[in-house]
């Protein structure tokens, strides 16, 4: 009876998720089962659609004098670095407002072109002000994200230059998986307590 329980169980979920792993299910008891990679192109439309969606004052679209700039997403604990993981989302994000119409221009990370640290919250830098200002830019997004072992907390913010006004803003926690630690540079010791994170079953026998 509870294998036949537990066999409906798997054929619901199966019903309702996308056909790959999904990784929501990361960190979950069904992760070794369904879980899945973090998919940083369907990551980055989300947060794309989420800031665009929920921008006060809205963003105007169609306006190529009046660019939207995505910085580089950076470590919390340090805002002069950032990885293969925060390039790689900047993209997404960036592409995502492309296909919603805005005019988009990408500022990759340099160490006199930063994010800082005031009262707890990040802002943009001074050069970053200035920046957005010579662009004529109507806002800019700017992340960062912290890791406590496999898990991330990621914020990303529309901001509007100037005077600094949050106009949106999308956090999650992510469950990573062994692809997505390894654009953070990171691996896994052999005398930890952690398990690594394994290939689903399904993820297996699809890809």
């Amino acid at each position: 009876m509870l294998t036949r329980s537990f066999s409906f169980l798997v054929i619901l979920l199966l019903s309702i998720l996308p056909v790959a792993g999904c990784s929501d299910l990361n960190c979950t008891r069904l992760e070794n089962l369904l879980g899945g990679h973090v998919n940083l192109v369907r990551l980055g439309a989300r947060i794309g659609d989420r800031l665009i969606d929920e921008a006060v004052p809205p963003l105007v679209p169609r306006q190529a004098d009046r660019p939207v700039l995505v910085t580089t997403l950076v470590d919390n604990t340090d805002l002069g670095k950032s990885s293969d993981f925060g390039r790689t989302l900047q993209n997404h994000i960036a592409s995502q407002f492309v296909r919603r119409g805005y005019a988009v221009r990408e500022i990759k990370l340099r160490s006199d072109l930063l994010i800082l640290k005031g009262e707890g919250e990040f802002m943009l830098s001074r050069d970053l002000e200035r920046l957005a200002d010579r662009q004529r830019a109507q806002a800019v997004v700017v992340g960062t994200y912290s890791l406590a072992d496999r898990v991330m907390y990621l914020t990303v913010r529309l901001v509007r230059p100037g005077d600094r006004t949050i106009l949106a803003t999308w956090d999650k926690r992510l469950c990573l998986d062994e692809r997505t630690l390894r654009m953070l540079g990171l691996q896994f010791r052999e005398d930890t307590d952690i398990k690594p994170p394994a290939e689903s079953v399904l993820d297996r026998i699809l890809y």
